[in-house]
């Protein structure tokens, strides 16, 4: 395809990709509704454009290896540190030099060779049925493999990117033998073929086809404070269990970004990326998308503050893409389809 017609296809014309220094072109994996209030907000304290592709996570880093170095894109944004690491290792991404990144997000929420970034952090804690599952009868990942959550356990498939990463930090712990044996024990407890997102998973466990499930947080605070009645009961019904904390601690994910291979506005760019770790942006993220900031001293929401303070895994997240394939491997051996 031409580069015009790319152009076009991003809704760019071919005089604003020239004039690089008044714009700047974002692949987003994250739903517009999160994304599009940040970026107008970074427009007016710049004055920089931003012109903005949405689609899935994994079709943004096709397209990416597709248009190669003429790539227009100049950021790209995802959901979870999975699909940085996946872009990162087929050479999409390069490194970004700012003193800003490095001293406001914490080592852990970003790559060592600052290749991408963390901006928002989420936990995938243990969610259960409230009036079936008391908060001292489980403490740990490990025990959701005992026999007495036979057929109680409801969870997305093992296509799905969280589920891939929460694998990933248990091999990064324990090793590849004792995690593919946690796996087969966790997958004989599951009440149903896995299916679904995590709030059909809430939904399940609220209905009673199951009594626990693993959700990120964000999930269960967006349907306690929807306009939807319906699903304001719905979560009411549910309890959030913090496991693991005398040990490693609760299983944790980021939102992030970084910088394309194919920058053409780079200093734009990394304009772009600080501003997502200023207060304002940190604000936003955490009142309106209840996401936990990654920035030192910004408020979580009242949501997040109700399901109480919890200890969180500090596991360096850019360790998980070593694991990633062995970490799918496992889970189909274990049968988690």
């Amino acid at each position: 395809m031409k580069k015009r017609q790319w152009l076009a296809v991003l809704g760019l014309s071919s005089v604003s990709y020239v004039a690089a220094a008044a714009e700047v072109n974002v692949y987003s994996g994250r739903a517009d509704v999160f994304v599009q209030p940040l970026l107008e907000e970074f427009t007016e304290q710049t004055g920089i454009k931003v012109n903005l592709l949405s689609a899935r996570d994994d079709a943004l880093i096709a397209r990416l290896k597709s248009e190669g170095r003429n790539s227009p894109a100049d950021v790209l944004l995802t959901a979870d540190v999975g699909r940085l690491l996946r872009a990162e290792g087929e050479g999409l991404l390069q490194p970004v030099e700012s003193e800003v990144l490095i001293e406001r997000i914490p080592e852990q929420y970003r790559a060592n060779n600052n290749m991408w970034f963390g901006f928002t952090m989420r936990a995938r804690p243990i969610m259960a049925a409230a009036d079936r599952v008391g908060d001292d009868e489980i403490s740990s990942y490990e025990a959701l493999t005992d026999a007495k959550w036979k057929g109680r356990i409801c969870v997305r498939s093992s296509d799905n990117v969280y589920n891939q990463s929460f694998i990933s930090a248990m091999i990064a712990h324990h090793g590849v033998e004792k995690t593919e044996e946690w796996t087969k024990g966790f997958v004989k407890n599951f009440a149903r073929p896995p299916s679904g997102g995590d709030r059909d998973q809430i939904r399940a466990v609220a209905a009673g086809q199951c009594d626990i499930t693993l959700a990120n947080t964000y999930y269960l605070a967006g349907m306690m404070t929807s306009q939807d009645a319906e699903q304001r009961d719905i979560a009411e019904k549910i309890r959030v269990i913090w496991p693991d904390q005398d040990g490693n601690g609760v299983h944790v994910n980021i939102s992030g970004a970084g910088m394309t291979q194919s920058a053409r506005n780079v200093d734009e760019a990394i304009k772009l990326l600080e501003f997502m770790t200023s207060e304002a942006a940190q604000v936003r993220y955490a009142q309106n998308n209840h996401e936990y900031p990654v920035v030192h001293g910004i408020a979580m929401s009242e949501t997040l503050q109700s399901f109480g303070e919890f200890k969180a895994d500090d596991l360096r997240l850019d360790e998980l893409g070593a694991h990633n394939a062995e970490a799918v491997r496992i889970m189909d051996r274990a049968g988690w389809r």
